[in-house]
């Protein structure tokens, strides 16, 4: 892993030093405002929604048409400590069981005072979020999933039903499913809270500005970042417009699958297509344009996960993934921050999800690695697996089932209740991504086992599926099968696997002070003006990932900075 600060060429980036200027007042200013946003996701809208509501003038900057990941997600909003929504459906929770489970998952990747902190906000943001138009529903599905059938709304999005977390902290359905009327998929639902939220603030005042990428800082002599420079394809240009339909072109075959299906691949090489035909009008017709920020810029842009070889550099065992971002996610909110002096940390870590239920007699079998020995409990979610398996067996790992658990696999594929792209997927690695064996010596000798090794795992999963001893991960007994008579099958659920996907995305970014989230310097000193919110911070999410934490902590770190920035008005500073 390296962190060095990075200049950004080498990952196709044009990020330009910082402007120095001795006297801001004399610079040629094209706007200003109070604050400046960089990236109008999750994070920039929470950002420029409370900034407009508390009586700052915001302007937000995006390269593209705004939402970002956020609203290309599954539309999922991690939240707990008793909101509304689970009032409603009569889940019992609290801020403090909310936060014992999450202090498991943060693993003290922030401070403990800012995790309780974002848990005794949690029920307020989503009577905030409810306030502003977002609709929420409180039909629970209250069984182990990777996303809950579609006409459900609030589930368990985590580990937390899984037997080493559930001893340590009461389980509560956390996972608050947006509720859209066309939210009859799986992904592309992120949307329901954005949009919302974006309509509020331009209601009440904010100035948007698409298709405007942000190259350059400019800061005081005292290293204040009082603005940015942008490239602008003119506002209501010919040019804008191509740029715009060329773009929702990109966007759309770019989110046509979800990452985790087999064939996405195919769907994102034509959104590429249409894509570097946008690039080329951007490179013929933009424009720059100076804009100052009096108390502060907010870097907001996303991820890196768009970026291969920013990738490869930072976190090279997760570059055989498939990216799970839009075209934003490609690292320039980060090395902007980086040319301010800002410190980037935890950089090598990436969300790696491998779900494997539904369907269930998947989580029922075992989880192999490249010896044929089990290495974790099947039950975790989807990103805690893949931690596992990128992290501790070189990407490598095998779901190991007999005759009848593939049977069973096969017949819960074809339940109505689960989304489509679980059944394709499952049916489609059942069908061509499994490999079979009459016995286990043999399944051993095509896969690369050790046969010893695979023939100790099958004895000793059988017993503690039998209950005759407790298994040292803590799957329970009714969540195991034995694995009995043959042929025995093997599918690859290795971080490279052809048919099985492995979804990526990054968590880690610039570090901030935790209080007010100002990006820090090598020294952790503050950069005074400078922000940094969602996945351009290090944050909330930033050690392990459950569905709908990255999405809450864009909207927890967004208002913090802006808090901070109001405050500093407040104070005449």
């Amino acid at each position: 892993m390296s962190t060095d600060a990075p200049h950004g060429a080498e990952w196709g980036l044009q990020i330009e030093p910082p402007l120095r200027l001795a006297d801001p007042e004399r610079h040629t200013w094209d706007e200003s405002a109070d604050l400046v946003v960089v990236g109008l996701g999750g994070a920039g809208v929470a950002a420029a929604l409370e900034g407009v509501e508390k009586g700052l003038k915001v302007i937000a900057l995006d390269r593209y048409d705004g939402g970002g990941s956020s609203a290309a997600n599954g539309g999922i909003y991690y939240a707990g400590g008793g909101t509304a929504i689970q009032r409603e459906a009569g889940e019992q929770d609290s801020v403090e069981e909310m936060y014992k489970y999450l202090h498991i998952e943060v693993g003290g990747v922030v401070a403990d005072q800012t995790l309780r902190n974002f848990c005794e906000e949690s029920v307020a943001t989503v009577d905030w979020m409810l306030g502003h138009g977002v609709k929420l529903n409180a039909k629970v599905w209250k069984e182990k999933t990777s996303y809950p059938p579609l006409d459900y709304f609030l589930y368990h999005p985590d580990s937390s039903l899984a037997a080493p977390y559930a001893r340590r902290a009461k389980p509560a359905a956390r996972g608050h499913r947006v509720f859209v009327s066309n939210g009859k998929k799986a992904w592309g639902l992120g949307f329901g809270i954005y949009e919302p939220l974006r309509d509020a603030a331009l209601k009440r005042g904010l100035s948007f500005h698409k298709y405007a990428e942000v190259r350059q800082l400019a800061l005081d002599a005292a290293g204040r970042v009082v603005g940015v420079k942008a490239l602008q394809i003119p506002a209501g240009s010919p040019e804008a417009q191509r740029f715009g339909r060329y773009i929702a072109q990109a966007a759309k075959w770019i989110a046509a699958l979800p990452p985790s299906f087999p064939l996405a691949w195919f769907t994102y090489a034509i959104g590429s297509w249409y894509l570097r035909r946008a690039q080329a009008i951007e490179a013929a017709h933009r424009q720059p344009r100076w804009f100052r920020a009096a108390r502060g810029v907010v870097l907001s842009a996303g991820g890196f996960i768009m970026n291969p070889a920013m990738v490869r550099h930072y976190a090279e065992p997760y570059s055989s993934g498939l990216p799970n971002g839009t075209l934003g996610d490609n690292g320039s909110g980060l090395v902007l921050g980086a040319s301010a002096g800002g410190k980037l940390d935890l950089m090598n870590r990436i969300s790696a999800w491998r779900f494997i239920n539904p369907p269930k007699a998947w989580a029922q079998g075992m989880m192999l690695n490249q010896r044929g020995e089990r290495f974790v409990n099947e039950t975790l979610y989807g990103a805690s697996l893949g931690d596992a398996i990128v992290e501790k067996q070189n990407g490598k790992a095998w779901i190991v089932l007999d005759a009848r658990l593939r049977k069973q696999a096969f017949e819960q594929a074809k339940d109505p209740k689960i989304v489509p792209f679980q059944r394709d997927v499952a049916m489609l690695n059942l069908l061509f991504n499994c490999r079979k064996a009459p016995t286990l010596d043999a399944l051993a000798d095509k896969i690369g086992f050790d046969r010893d090794a695979l023939r100790s795992s099958v004895e000793s999963y059988n017993s503690y599926a039998r209950g005759e001893q407790p298994d040292p991960l803590e799957k329970r007994p009714d969540e195991m099968a034995q694995i009995g008579e043959g042929p025995y099958y093997a599918i690859d659920a290795s971080i490279d696997s052809r048919l099985l996907p492995m979804a990526t995305m990054t968590v880690g970014g610039l570090k901030v002070d935790e209080g007010s989230g100002v990006v820090l310097d090598a020294g952790d000193k503050a950069i005074p003006g400078l922000y940094a919110a969602g996945r351009n911070a290090v944050g909330i999410c930033s050690n392990i990932y459950v569905s709908g934490l990255s999405y809450a902590d864009c909207i927890y770190s967004g208002r913090r900075a802006v808090r901070h920035a109001a405050a500093m008005v407040s104070a005449g500073s």
